[in-house]
């Protein structure tokens, strides 16, 4: 639909899973990182088959607790566990984000402001992608 009518804005999710190595989730970093160059070859596609107006970007969320990880992440009297710890101690704002925190970096590549903007993964992390713990 995009192509035909030569425009649109695609936002594909990867993950700081892919930025350094994270213990136990291989397959989810493998993945992840597929998503990424994916993003990237997609955004070169789009734009020299089709039109310059279609423009492909990824956000790569840090931590949030969610359904997926919570279990790791929380222990059943609701305290953080070690594995939280960690993750806390290398995200500069000290927490975990809100799944809402998502939407404005969303809201931006969808919109005109990003019309030059593609191939683009935008870290949504709290800082853990700058920051190398020391």
């Amino acid at each position: 639909a995009m192509a035909k009518s030569r425009y649109g804005s695609i936002i594909n999710i990867s993950s700081m899973a892919t930025y350094a190595s994270i213990s136990r989730v291989p397959g989810y970093s493998i993945a992840k990182s597929g998503v990424e160059i994916f993003t990237k070859w997609l955004a070169m596609e789009m734009a020299v088959k089709f039109s310059e107006k279609i423009r492909v970007n990824a956000i790569a969320p840090g931590f949030f607790i969610s359904t997926q990880n919570e279990k790791v992440l929380v222990n059943p009297d609701g305290s953080y566990t070690e594995r939280s710890e960690k993750v806390l101690s290398k995200t500069p704002m000290g927490r975990f984000g809100e799944i809402s925190e998502l939407n404005g970096t969303v809201h931006f590549l969808c919109s005109e402001a990003a019309s030059f903007v593609t191939g683009a993964i935008v870290p949504v992390d709290g800082g853990f992608s700058s920051f190398s713990g020391i």
